[in-house]
């Protein structure tokens, strides 16, 4: 399945997620230097807004931007202070995707091995096969099981590619080796994934349809927004009533305690690869379950302290 990409009024930049956070907290002044490099240049392009994924930064402008726009961008982008350069790529305007799958192949790197097949695995694999030469991946391969007793994978695969779906024609139903085994490249179709909200952090609705007051933070779960947590976070504040009384932390000192996730409870941001949430992402029944579990606890807590309150 081939799906049209974002109108070429977008300008993609993919960076690190410091970096996304770095330029987002002066993205008004970025806007307003960004349109006196363009005009400067006699550029008839200006930006409008910036917004931020999860891949870098979109900067969405009033016409199509040509080579030179970019290359303005580009050269501003990466010279600011505030982030590292060398964790930004080459700005580019959207392209189409296309969705493939892989059968054929082993979830097990060895036959006598518990090594699971990674992403990174399936890249190597992909270089190493010439099929694939003029192909470039829009993210990351997943790796599935394709049942928990079975010893092969289903790979997944997102590839860049035109409107007509030409990169995606070259590759369907072509074989190539993996080891001993013959592997077969199939249509697929879109599977976005289950979404996090940008906003809460929870896992099932868009930024964009978050329906809480405020912002939840990502570190904390507490109620301000992430940039702010040094300042507004509980863990970072003095409190001498506890055992052991806990110290303010330093100002300009980043916040040096264990993070808590709002979903799993586990030491990391909501966002973090190693929560199960994330793991599960493209699996919409698991986070349907998962959440119906943690309601449900959440009302026989509920339950149990109102009929203690009552005996009393």
């Amino acid at each position: 399945m081939t799906t049209k990409g974002l109108s070429h009024k977008h300008i993609i930049i993919p960076m690190s997620s410091k970096n996304t956070s770095a330029f987002m907290k002066n993205s008004l002044l970025n806007i307003a230097n960004i349109n006196r490099e363009l005009r400067s240049a006699k550029s008839d392009i200006l930006v409008d807004y910036i917004r931020s994924d999860n891949c870098g930064i979109t900067i969405v402008t009033n016409k199509v931007a040509q080579q030179l726009d970019l290359s303005i961008i580009d050269h501003y982008v990466k010279n600011d202070n505030s982030i590292n350069a060398m964790q930004v790529e080459d700005s580019r305007l959207p392209k189409s995707k296309s969705y493939l799958k892989i059968t054929g192949i082993l979830f097990y790197l060895h036959s006598n091995s518990q090594e699971r097949l990674s992403s990174s695995d399936v890249e190597t694999i992909l270089k190493q096969n010439y099929i694939f030469n003029n192909i470039s991946l829009a993210s990351k391969p997943r790796v599935i099981k394709i049942s928990p007793k079975s010893d092969m994978a289903i790979v997944w695969i997102d590839i860049w590619d035109v409107q007509s779906g030409q990169n995606a024609k070259l590759l369907i139903n072509r074989c190539f080796n993996v080891g001993n085994y013959i592997a077969m490249v199939r249509r697929a179709n879109m599977n976005p994934g289950v979404p996090q909200c940008k906003n809460c952090w929870k896992w099932g609705h868009s930024t964009f349809s978050c329906q809480i007051q405020g912002a939840k933070c990502i570190k904390c779960n507490g109620p301000h927004k992430s940039e702010h947590h040094r300042e507004f976070g509980w863990c970072c504040k003095a409190n001498a009533k506890i055992n052991p009384p806990r110290l303010e932390t330093k100002k300009g000192k980043p916040c040096p305690h264990l993070f808590k996730c709002s979903n799993c409870r586990g030491d990391h941001q909501a966002d973090s690869n190693v929560c199960p949430f994330w793991r599960h992402r493209f699996n919409r029944e698991w986070h349907v379950k998962k959440y119906t579990e943690i309601c449900q606890n959440k009302w026989k807590s509920i339950r149990s302290e109102v009929n203690g309150s009552s005996k009393q």
